[in-house]
């Protein structure tokens, strides 16, 4: 049966899975859900899912919600090519160089939590985008320092073919970019950035190639 995937092509959690999508090769019936229009809210999407988040993947009759764990099932179903390195120590490093961005930046950036800020808290919209660009470019500047150190980094952050953290560092970098965020303290990351976009599995899931992009 097809793959069918809800998503939201500015949604950075979105991104990583049509990368890894991508990456394996697998086509997918692509539905937009207008995040800014608030149709995560509304049936029939906010039905799926309790969390009212993107991206969800639909196979056959499960529906999977949350970026890395839709990431780690195609990485179960479909284990070619892999993005998970096959010793366990090497695929710990890969996931936690992924959870460094999904974890430790995204959350506190994602657009519930800058909603909040401006209509909860009545942060300005330039102290929004302070906040922003802080925890974007410190997260950042953590995994500079994790990459730049270590003797497995290679043209990509592990070795020289693309990893789960590769499908997480690059939408990363596409936010920090659209909201100007500093990255010439980062050169090992956006050296890696370069090599990711040079591959097509990266540069036709961008998300102004998305169809619903505007």
């Amino acid at each position: 049966m097809a793959l069918t995937l809800y998503n939201y092509f500015r949604s950075s959690a979105s991104y990583r899975v049509r990368i890894a999508l991508a990456l394996k090769g697998l086509s997918y019936e692509y539905v937009p859900v207008h995040l800014l229009k608030n149709e995560q809210l509304k049936p029939p999407f906010s039905e799926m899912t309790p969390a009212k988040l993107v991206p969800l993947l639909q196979d056959g009759d499960h529906v999977l919600s949350q970026s890395l764990a839709i990431i780690e099932y195609l990485e179960e179903t479909h284990p070619q090519p892999p993005l998970l390195p096959a010793a366990p120590a090497e695929r710990a490093r890969v996931r936690a160089l992924a959870l460094d961005i999904a974890c430790e930046i995204h959350p506190i950036d994602n657009l519930r939590v800058l909603r909040y800020l401006v209509h909860e808290m009545k942060v300005s919209e330039d102290d929004k985008n302070r906040w922003y660009r802080h925890w974007v470019e410190t997260g950042l500047d953590t995994l500079e320092q994790q990459l730049a150190k270590s003797p497995q980094t290679g043209r990509f952050c592990h070795g020289d073919t693309p990893t789960l953290a590769d499908t997480v560092l690059v939408p990363q970098i596409f936010n920090a970019q659209r909201m100007d965020c500093r990255l010439d303290h980062v050169p090992t990351v956006m050296r890696i950035h370069q090599e990711c976009m040079a591959l097509d599995a990266f540069k036709s899931t961008q998300p102004s190639a998305c169809p619903d992009a505007s």
